[in-house]
């Protein structure tokens, strides 16, 4: 049996979960036990679970029709307006939406299949001038744009959250923290381009949108008492006028395991099986490691088979699925081994910022690794008297570039002015310069005279920095460990991460698909719109 919790306006900042935290203006199921013991013990820490929309699960709109009185109870409602998307993330190629969740005081939750209605731009009328609320707010942007809609200004939760020193920003560690409800975690790597869609699974996505701009509320004042909200303004300015990002150039150099490649000639090979099994996917419309994993496409550019019988006595190519089309692997081992020296690909990587690898800094330029090293340092301890995580304070690849290559005169007002060249906001440029430009400076070499100082800019300048509409970071770049990750007080995770962080759109995997974002509920990295992620296993189907 279900119970239901009544809800009152929450105006104060709630640093830590409470029961008693409350939802204006809507109610909500929750199980009858969790209600007795809030109703028990209001001060508990126990998060509600919500188990139930208020308004229960919308149906899914998948006729232009019922889009158009959608829209129509959409201009009728107030305030601001959440936005979600479902894409199929490690299933198929694209990362295309397959459920669209909007939510409007006034207006209620709004279900949209764009797999039947991929053209939004009627929708985009009401909801462009209006400005929306998302969670990591450039996963879902690019596949959006894609159905025609555009954000004029936006709220970010997850970046609120990291300026304000999170130590996780995933949205259930969020709405648990804020509001004091426990949203459902089951679903959020789930095959969204299923249909039907499961009725569970609806539930879940109407559940991400039912807080979000309760969640933006409460954010917003913490963001005003902490003297953050002009640092949020400027992110969120930025993330919304930020245009669609460049491919890479090579996106087959991201394979797992390439580092293991030594020759060229390996290199090509790596190369051909990245990009036969991309012709593949892009055909079926399936994720790439669901066609090949990265860790066969090495164990068979390593091993060298002579032929086909050779390639299927390989763990992976033995399988009956991926058996089948064995022939296509061996012509593309074959084809890069009768490439010609001129061809094959360079061991060096693609020309990019011209930086080599960060464990490569010592070894070719001494002066420089000391020079980041106390860049580093200098950033992390501005990041922790802010209070939030390093990344977010200054892009660590902007960070390197003005190490590696600093300005010719070391002072602030250099150092601002490349930081500015390089996107950084008014925000960050005025909080660092002076460190950075302090940091710069090389410590005398035996028998010369100290280096200059560099001179601060004026406390109150004559000129307000411009505030820029870059890409603004959300968080580190993959394999970017310019600047610590962790946010303060978080634990590191494996692999270098700290939990509950996330990034601006992931770097592609291995396979050249975006990087599998974790689930939404923990911590929720960017992705790329331009391909799924790889997974290491093969496809079932």
């Amino acid at each position: 049996m279900l119970g239901r919790l009544g809800c009152q306006p929450a105006h104060s900042h709630v640093p830590s979960p409470i029961v008693t935290s409350t939802v204006p203006d809507s109610t909500h199921l929750v199980s009858e036990g969790a209600a007795a013991d809030a109703a028990a013990e209001p001060s508990a820490p126990v998060p509600i679970p919500l188990l139930e929309p208020a308004d229960g699960v919308p149906p899914v709109l998948d006729d232009p029709q019922d889009l158009a009185r959608a829209t129509e109870r959409l201009a009728a409602g107030t305030g601001p307006i959440a936005f979600d998307a479902e894409r199929a993330s490690g299933y198929r190629y694209s990362q295309r939406a397959y459920l669209v969740q909007i939510r409007r005081q006034g207006a209620g939750t709004i279900l949209i299949d764009p797999v039947a209605l991929p053209d939004l731009t009627s929708l985009q009328e009401v909801v462009g001038p209006t400005e929306w609320v998302l969670h990591a707010a450039s996963q879902d942007l690019p596949c959006l744009a894609e159905l025609g809609l555009h954000p004029t200004s936006l709220f970010d939760t997850e970046l609120a959250g990291r300026l304000l020193g999170y130590e996780r920003v995933g949205l259930g560690a969020m709405v648990e923290r804020v509001l004091g409800f426990a949203l459902e975690k089951g679903h959020s790597a789930a095959d969204w381009s299923t249909r039907p869609l499961p009725e569970p699974w609806l539930r879940y996505a109407a559940l991400d949108v039912e807080l979000l701009v309760e969640l933006r509320d409460r954010l917003e004042a913490e963001l005003v008492e902490r003297d953050k909200i002009a640092f949020a303004r400027q992110e969120f300015a930025a993330i919304a006028a930020a245009p669609p990002r460049e491919p890479r150039a090579e996106p087959w150099r991201r394979t797992s395991g390439i580092h293991r490649a030594r020759t060229r000639r390996q290199l090509a090979a790596v190369r051909a099986m990245w990009q036969a099994r991309d012709k593949v996917a892009r055909t079926r419309d399936l994720a790439p490691g669901r066609v090949l994993p990265d860790g066969a496409i090495m164990d068979a550019v390593l091993k060298a088979p002579a032929d086909v019988a050779a390639l299927t006595r390989l763990p992976v190519f033995s399988g009956p699925k991926i058996r089948r089309s064995a022939q296509t692997w061996m012509d593309a081992l074959r084809s890069a081994a009768e490439l010609p020296e001129s061809q094959l690909p360079s061991t060096a990587g693609p020309g990019g910022d011209g930086l080599p690898p960060q464990n490569r800094w010592a070894e070719r330029d001494p002066v420089a690794a000391a020079r980041l090293a106390r860049v580093r340092a200098a950033l992390n301890t501005i990041a922790t008297a802010q209070g939030m995580p390093v990344e977010n304070l200054l892009e660590p690849a902007l960070a390197r570039r003005v190490t590696w290559t600093p300005p010719a005169s070391r002072d602030t007002a250099s150092v601002t002015a490349a930081l500015v060249a390089g996107g950084a906001r008014s925000w960050q440029v005025e909080l660092t310069a002076t460190a950075v430009a302090t940091a710069l400076v090389d410590p005398p070499a035996t028998g010369t005279a100290p280096s200059t100082s560099p001179t601060p800019l004026p406390s109150t300048p004559s000129t307000p920095l411009p505030t820029l509409t870059s890409t603004p970071t959300a968080g580190p770049a993959a394999n970017d460990t310019t600047a610590d990750s962790t946010a303060p007080g978080a634990s590191a995770a494996p692999g270098g991460a700290a939990e509950g962080l996330v990034g601006g759109r992931p770097e592609p995997d291995a396979g050249g698909a975006p990087r599998r974002a974790a689930p939404r509920r923990a911590t929720r990295p960017r992705r790329s719109p331009t391909q799924p992620a790889a997974s290491d296993e093969p496809s079932a189907s």
